[in-house]
């Protein structure tokens, strides 16, 4: 010890674990990436199935179609729609989903 009250090594100058902000995890403050899936889309699908919400979706193509959502799986939904059959489209055809 010196003088001062701090510690004075000789081996802890090269090790970065001994200086303040190296080596460590990285603080709370730094920004973390964005997740690539939130997982919210059954809740959200399940929502407009249990209270009948008349919804558009919009496909790849541009064109929409519209009804209520009865069924879904992992690759499409099952559209019921009235006075019209009823369509079951691949999700990854679908750009977007908006209620009406």
């Amino acid at each position: 010890m010196n003088g001062k009250g701090n510690f004075k090594n000789g081996n802890d100058k090269g090790d970065p674990k001994r200086r303040l902000g190296g080596g460590g995890p990285p603080s709370q403050g730094s920004k973390a990436r964005a997740p690539e899936q939130t997982f919210e889309e059954v809740r959200y699908l399940k929502h407009l199935i249990e209270n009948e919400i008349p919804v558009r979706v919009k496909l790849r193509d541009n064109s929409e179609v519209g009804g209520t959502i009865e069924y879904y799986d992992h690759s499409f939904i099952r559209l019921t729609r009235l006075n019209e059959p009823n369509l079951f489209v691949y999700k990854h055809d679908i750009k977007y989903i908006y209620e009406e």
